[in-house]
């Protein structure tokens, strides 16, 4: 069974979250989208879109997408539209989707608070989104769902309307669970390919040369079409803030906790990540890991000792 109508709440017009909602316009939504900006909300209505100067005015969507830089924005948000569901429930069935890239336990924990607020009428589901926002303007992000097999079949339209990889991955959580994942392969290939680069320029090769090569052997990669002429030409305007990656990788150590696995590229990529940040360089785009790397070259000159005690060791703080 579908969505009885295609009306959707959108929340957080931001690089990734306004192309997103355009999509799903040009797809036939009706989309009411609320954002801190208003900036954003003017574009937002010159393409069709309406605009509430609440969250909890969207309380009688059948769905209501969230795509905010983390959970905590996403409870803060919501806060008000609970307390209205608790005072009088939605309609049976309405379900708040978290496209942002969150921690798989709390988005669980989340999931039973809209539960309970909402007298059982409302179902959370996790679908974070992979793709960026060349992805997310083309409609091809890769979605990870994490969703019973009767929601995920009544949202399939609406992720396909923007994304070009949907897939359910098991129940709530395991959406989350995946982009963890996702995120373990992208920055940690992020970090190689930005230590090669600094490690061959100042070697006096040429790096547009050597990822040219690169990608036609068996380093070729989506991160290095991607993220590769960036880091080569010391391009850092934000796609996507830096420090977004310290978060997500955070989270795979929280999961790999939890399920009794070893993630040594995690780790290491958390310590990273938090001296990116240390540096000042987190709403950066996230090529500037280049940067991060080189700063620590620059501050190691001279020292033989292993570069990789120069940063902190590994924290999900």
């Amino acid at each position: 069974m579908e969505l009885d109508r295609k009306e959707a709440g959108f929340v957080g017009l931001g690089l990734m979250g306004a192309p997103m909602a355009a999509n799903l316009i040009k797809a036939g939504w009706d989309v009411s989208a609320w954002n801190r900006s208003p900036a954003a909300l003017d574009a937002f209505e010159a393409l069709g879109g309406s605009r509430v100067a609440r969250v909890d005015e969207l309380r009688d969507m059948p769905v209501i997408i969230f795509m905010l830089p983390d959970l905590s924005y996403i409870e803060d948000s919501a806060a008000a539209l609970l307390a209205g569901w608790a005072a009088e429930p939605p309609a049976a069935g309405t379900v708040v989707v978290v496209m942002s890239s969150v921690s798989p336990s709390a988005v669980k924990e989340f999931g039973a608070r809209v539960a309970g607020a909402s007298g059982g009428r409302a179902v959370v589901v996790d679908a974070p989104v992979s793709g960026g926002t060349r992805g997310a303007v083309d409609g091809t992000l890769a979605i990870m769902a994490g969703a019973s097999e009767d929601d995920f079949r009544r949202l399939r339209p609406l992720f396909d309307a923007m994304g070009g990889t949907v897939r359910r991955l098991g129940p709530l959580g395991s959406g989350s669970l995946a982009k963890a994942c996702n995120q373990l392969i992208v920055g940690t290939t992020t970090a190689a390919l930005a230590e090669a680069a600094e490690l061959a320029e100042r070697s006096g090769m040429d790096v547009h040369a050597l990822y040219e090569v690169l990608a036609g052997g068996l380093a070729g990669s989506r991160v290095l079409e991607i993220v590769g002429p960036r880091l080569a030409a010391k391009d850092y305007e934000p796609t996507g803030p830096a420090k977004f990656m310290h978060k997500d990788l955070s989270f795979v150590l929280e999961s790999a906790a939890a399920a009794g696995a070893a993630a040594p590229m995690a780790a290491s990529g958390v310590g990273l990540y938090a001296e990116l940040k240390r540096q000042g360089l987190g709403d950066r785009d996230l090529a500037v890991v280049r940067q991060a790397i080189a700063n620590l070259g620059d501050a190691t000159r001279g020292n033989t000792s292993d570069n990789t005690s120069n940063y902190p060791a590994a924290t999900t703080n």
